[in-house]
C-alpha cells in the first residue's frame, strides 16, 4: 500500500515539474518552433526531457507585467 502512495506522489511531482517546465518554455525568448520541440520532448519523455531541459534548455524569460497594479501587495 505504501508503494502505491509513493508512486502516486512521484507521478504528481513529475507532472507538476513538467507543467512548470512547459510554462517556462513558452515564456522564454526562444522561437515558437523551439518551444514546440521542447514541449513535445517534455511531454513524451517526462523525466528524461526534464533532465535535458534542465541542462540545455532556454534561459531567457520574457518579463512579466510591469504595471503598478501588479506590484500592489
Amino acid at each position: 500500500m505504501e508503494t502505491t502512495y509513493f508512486l502516486i506522489g512521484g507521478a504528481v511531482i513529475v507532472l507538476l515539474l513538467d507543467l512548470w517546465i512547459i510554462n517556462s518554455v513558452f515564456r522564454s525568448d526562444s522561437p515558437m518552433l523551439s518551444k514546440i520541440w521542447w514541449s513535445a520532448l517534455v511531454l513524451l519523455l517526462p523525466i528524461v526531457g526534464a533532465l535535458i531541459w534542465g541542462i540545455t534548455g532556454p534561459r531567457g524569460v520574457i518579463k512579466g507585467p510591469s504595471s503598478p497594479e501588479h506590484s500592489k501587495g
